[in-house]
C-alpha cells in the first residue's frame, strides 16, 4: 500500500509505525473471508482491509476521526483473526490500538458512550468495584426493558452479562506462594487477573493445585493487578501504561527473590497483552528492558504445561467436550490445538466446533459496547456448538466463558478446571452433575520399583 505522509509527519515515531505497518498491505482481502464483523455485515469498512483504508486516511489527514470512521474502528473486535490469515504479515493488531489511540485524543463522543467507557474502566480492572457492581446488578434486571426503550443498550447489555448468583471466594486468595510438597521443578508467577479472579476464581484454583502438585512453586505478587488489555483496547494507552508498569515493578521484586522460570497465565485475553509489553513500554526508559523480560517469560498455562509431562490421568471420563479456541489464544498468541491435545490426554473426548475461527462476540468490553453484533456472533457460535452435541464446552479464556454460558444448555468451563480434574483436583463448580460420568483410574498394586532388580 502506498502512503502520503508527509515528511514533518513521520518524525512523529507513532506516524513512522503505522506508515511502516499500511505498507505491508497489499489489498489482497484475504482478510475479508475470516472477519466476523464483514461476514455479518458484508460492509468493506467492517473488514481489516477497509479499515486499514480509512486509519491510513484519517492519520495522512491529520484530522479528527469522523463519526463514520469512529463507527466502523468501533466494531473491529480485534480477535486478530485477520493475522492468522494474511500473507504479507501486516500488524493489524498494533495498526488497530494506535488507531483507538488516536480517535479518542482527538474526536469527542457522545455524553453517554464516554459514561459507559469511563465506567468500564473504573470498575472492571479492580476486584472489589466490579465485585461490588455484581452485587448491585440484579437491582437493574426489572428495569432490562426501559433502559432499552431508552436506547441504553450498553448498560442492559451490563445487567444481563452479570451472573445471578456470585461464586464463593477463591481457596488462594491475596499475594503469596503456594509452594509444592513434590520436589521442586520450577518457580512461577501467576497473573491472579482482575474479572476472572472474580467471575470464576476456580480457574486460579485449579491453576495453582494443578501446578503445585507437578512440582511448581507458584507465586501471586503482590502489587500486580490488571494487565492493562481494558483500558488499552479502550484506546486508553497511557492508562494500560500505567497497569503494566504496576505489574512490571510487582513481578521485578520477584525476580529480586529468586530465579522465575516463567509468567504463566490462564486468561488468553491478558495473556496477549502481557506478551505484548515489550512493545507497549518500548519508549518508557525505565521500563523498556524489563518489560521485554517480561514478555519473554509470559506463557499461557496451555504452554507451561507443555514443557511438563503430567503423567497419567488419576480420572478417566466419558464426558464429550466441544472445545472452543479463544481468539485471543489461537489468533493473538498462535496457540490453537495445544490445549485441546492436553485434553485428549487426559482423557477427555474432544470435538472441534465448526467455524472454530470466528469469534464468539466476547472480546474484552466489546459485548457491552457493540451488544447487537456480539449477541450475533455470540448466537452464531452457539448453534455450532449445539450442533456437535457436547456435554460440555472447554476454552481459555474467562470473556468466553461469560460471554457462551447463558446461550446454552451445557456448562462451560475453562480448560485447566478440566485438567485439575483429572490429575487429582475437585469436581469444577457446575459439573457436579456431569461427575457420575467420571471414575478413578485404579492405582496399580506394585510399582514399577518392584519389578526392577539389582
Amino acid at each position: 500500500m502506498q502512503t502520503n505522509f508527509s515528511p514533518e509527519q513521520l518524525t512523529n515515531a507513532r506516524i513512522a509505525e503505522a506508515d511502516a505497518i499500511l505498507r505491508r498491505c497489499v489489498h489482497c482481502g484475504l482478510c475479508t473471508a475470516t472477519c466476523p464483523t464483514y461476514v455479518l455485515l458484508g460492509d468493506e469498512r467492517d473488514s481489516p482491509r477497509g479499515r486499514i483504508y480509512l486509519i491510513k486516511d484519517m492519520l495522512e489527514d491529520n484530522a479528527p476521526a469522523s463519526p463514520e470512521v469512529q463507527l466502523h474502528l468501533d466494531r473491529c473486535l480485534s480477535c486478530l483473526s485477520c493475522m492468522t490469515t494474511c500473507p504479507s504479515g501486516v500488524d493489524y493488531m498494533h495498526l488497530i490500538d494506535l488507531a483507538r489511540g488516536y480517535v479518542e485524543q482527538t474526536a469527542g463522543r457522545p455524553f453517554k458512550e464516554r459514561f459507559v467507557r469511563k465506567l468500564l474502566a473504573a470498575v472492571l480492572p479492580y476486584p472489589e468495584r466490579f465485585r461490588l457492581a455484581l452485587r448491585l446488578a440484579p437491582l437493574g434486571r426489572p428495569w432490562l426493558k426501559l433502559l432499552r426503550r431508552l436506547k441504553l443498550d450498553q448498560l442492559a447489555a451490563m445487567i444481563e452479562l452479570a451472573p445471578t448468583v456470585l461464586p464463593p471466594a477463591p481457596k488462594y486468595e491475596g499475594p503469596g506462594t503456594a509452594a509444592t510438597e513434590d520436589d521442586r521443578r520450577a518457580r512461577v508467577i501467576l497473573l491472579s487477573g482482575c474479572a476472572q479472579q472474580v467471575l470464576r476464581p476456580g480457574i486460579n484454583d485449579s491453576t495453582i493445585r494443578l501446578l503445585a502438585r507437578r512440582g511448581v512453586d507458584v507465586v501471586v505478587a503482590a502489587g500486580a493487578g490488571c494487565c492493562g488489555a481494558l483500558t488499552y483496547h479502550l484506546g486508553n494507552e497511557a492508562g494500560a501504561i500505567e497497569f503494566a508498569k504496576r505489574n512490571v515493578d510487582a513481578w521485578s521484586r520477584e525476580f529480586a527473590k529468586g530465579p522465575v522460570d516463567a509468567i504463566v497465565i490462564n486468561a488468553s485475553g491478558c495473556g496477549t497483552t502481557v506478551k505484548d509489553y515489550g512493545h507497549l513500554l518500548k519508549r518508557e526508559p525505565e521500563y523498556a528492558a524489563r518489560a521485554a523480560r517480561i514478555s519473554s517469560l509470559a506463557l499461557d498455562i496451555s504452554e507451561f504445561l507443555g514443557k511438563y509431562e503430567l503423567g497419567p490421568p488419576k480420572r478417566w471420563s466419558s464426558l464429550r467436550i466441544a472445545y472452543h479456541p479463544a481468539c485471543s489464544l489461537q489468533h493473538g498468541q498462535g496457540v490453537k490445538e495445544l490445549p485441546r491435545d492436553q485434553l485428549v490426554k487426559a482423557g477427555y473426548s474432544v470435538v472441534d466446533i465448526p467455524e472454530s475461527h470466528i469469534c464468539c462476540g466476547s472480546a474484552g468490553t466489546y459485548n457491552i459496547l457493540q451488544p447487537e453484533i456480539a449477541g450475533e456472533l455470540r448466537d452464531r457460535k452457539a448453534k455450532n456448538i449445539k450442533r456437535m452435541k457436547p456435554d460440555l464446552v472447554a476454552t481459555g479464556n474467562i470473556g468466553c466463558i461469560t460471554q457462551l454460558a447463558g446461550s446454552l444448555d451445557v456448562p462451560v468451563v475453562h480448560t485447566i478446571e478440566l485438567l485439575d480434574w483429572a490429575f487429582g483436583g475437585p469436581v469444577p463448580p457446575g459439573l457436579e452433575q456431569l461427575a457420575r460420568f467420571v471414575s478413578n483410574v485404579p492405582e496399580p498394586r506394585r510399582r514399577s520399583e518392584d519389578f526392577i532388580h539389582a
